[in-house]
Order: C-alpha cells, then sequence, then structure tokens
C-alpha cells in the first residue's frame, strides 16, 4: 500500500473508532470519511462495506483480548480474584465502544453473525481462563464458555447502558465469580 493510502486507511479506522466509541455502531459512512478528512470514495475503496471497517477497527480490541487473557493466566492471583479481575479485563474491553457490549454479546455463538470470528476470539480467551480453573479445581469442568461470555457480557451491557463506572459494575462481576466457583 502506497504511504498516502496507508495514512487514510489508519486516520479512517481511528475516526471510525472513535466515533464508534463515542456514538455507537450506526454511524453513517459518509460522516466518518467527512470526519477523516476523506472522499466517501476512499472509505469505501478501503472498505467497502460497514462489517470490514468494524473488523478494522475491531482488530486491535482482539489484541487486547489476548493480551488480557494472558494476563490473567500468568497471575498468581487466589481463583476468585483471578476470575474476578478477567471478568473486570473482560467488561472493559466490550465497552470500549458505545453499544458495543450488547453488540458483541447478542453475537456470542451465532456464526451467521458478521463480528463472529471476534466473539470467538472473547469466548477463546475465556475458555483459556476457565480451564486454567477448571484445571486447578476451582470451577467444574462443565462451565459453558460461551454461557459465562453472555453473563458477563449482560453486565457489560448494563455498565454501558447506564454509563456505570468500575465500582459499581464490580459487586455483579463478583456475584458472577461466586456462583461459578467450587465450593470448598
Amino acid at each position: 500500500m502506497r504511504a498516502d493510502a496507508q495514512r487514510n486507511y489508519d486516520r479512517i479506522v481511528e475516526v471510525a473508532r472513535q466515533m464508534f466509541r463515542k456514538d455507537g455502531y450506526d454511524v453513517s459512512l459518509d460522516e466518518i470519511a467527512k470526519r477523516a478528512e476523506v472522499g466517501p470514495g476512499t472509505l469505501y475503496r478501503h472498505f467497502p462495506n460497514r462489517e470490514t471497517l468494524l473488523n478494522a477497527v475491531m482488530q486491535s480490541w482482539v489484541d487486547l483480548i489476548q493480551g488480557s487473557a494472558d494476563k490473567a493466566l500468568a497471575s498468581e492471583l487466589p481463583p476468585r480474584e483471578l476470575l474476578v479481575s478477567w471478568f473486570e479485563d473482560f467488561v472493559t474491553q466490550i465497552t470500549l465502544h458505545r453499544g458495543g457490549a450488547a453488540r458483541i454479546t447478542a453475537a456470542m455463538g451465532r456464526e451467521d453473525s458478521p463480528i463472529a470470528h471476534k466473539c470467538q476470539v472473547l469466548v477463546n480467551a475465556n475458555k483459556r481462563v476457565l480451564d486454567q480453573l477448571a484445571g486447578e479445581g476451582a470451577l467444574p469442568a462443565t462451565v459453558d464458555p460461551i454461557q459465562v461470555c453472555r453473563l458477563v457480557g449482560g453486565v457489560a451491557s448494563v455498565a454501558d447502558q447506564a454509563e456505570l463506572d468500575p465500582a459499581a459494575v464490580r459487586p455483579m462481576l463478583e456475584v458472577i465469580a461466586d456462583g461459578l466457583l467450587v465450593r470448598p
């Protein structure tokens, strides 16, 4: 890609990220082009539809999810704290864009969703954390990662819509963690 084309691409993705975060995913692509200071043709040349733009915006998010799971897996926290910490990161990552939590949570487990691949990344990261805890005997092996994603995603959706701060979200995540953990 030529340097000017790469700059346009990067600018469009960054402006879209900002607009999605502030205004939700239904922002007009023409408005994104206008704010990125490129013509609509330039935007559509790089991103033929909303989903390709959304995928580009979400790629850095995918990297954040992987990093959060790696951090949780490397921590030496007790199981409950590890789980709650992971859930807090999960909520933070899916509420980065206004309305994102509801969209992502609704798409969980749906192969026909345009963001199915991104949801699968989240489910796989969640599965890695849950599997480690199950291997340590802290969780039943039967815990379904998709269902846990949906539960935590439901909390994230409420947090997003109500604009709750992390201190108000943590008790809800603790309830989920307490319900999942094996009692001694």
